[in-house]
């Protein structure tokens, strides 16, 4: 049986929702203090629905944007924690298009401004990336 939507969950249950590790859950809790579990006996904690919210905001912010810790940081102070758990994976989109996406757009890091690349730039960018990867591929035949 599914939990109601506005029921709270454990750290295990949001883990599994967001794919990340439990320790990773409490390192962001020590990293941005907007997220407090209740906390029953024992340490045991009761995630909200709004702090799963601002969870998945941050995981998409981190994981997906390419964003650091002060950099997500930095965009809670300025434009608030709604706009934050509003940012979610809006796109599933497949591997090849988020490659895609990743060259075009250069995510600077620690304060969240993107800057897009040239044509030119985006050629250059795939040229080196198609070059790694045919050494990546050279390495893995020498070493096994």
């Amino acid at each position: 049986m599914a939990k109601a939507v506005d029921a709270f969950r454990t750290i295990s249950e949001v883990a599994d929702e967001l794919n990340v590790p439990k320790h990773v859950l409490r390192f962001w809790e020590g990293k941005f203090p907007q997220l407090r579990p209740m906390k029953r006996g024992g340490g045991r904690r009761l995630y909200r629905p709004e702090d799963v919210d601002l969870l998945t905001g941050i995981r998409h912010l981190l994981y997906e944007e390419g964003y650091t810790i002060k950099g997500v940081q930095k965009v809670m102070r300025e434009q608030g924690l709604d706009w934050v758990k509003g940012q979610t994976s809006r796109s599933a989109a497949p591997a090849g298009e988020r490659k895609s996406n990743a060259i075009s757009t250069l995510r600077k890091r620690g304060g969240g401004a993107t800057q897009v690349l040239s044509a030119e730039q985006r050629r250059e960018l795939q040229t080196v990336l198609t070059e790694l990867e045919s050494l990546k591929r050279l390495l893995g035949t020498v070493a096994g």
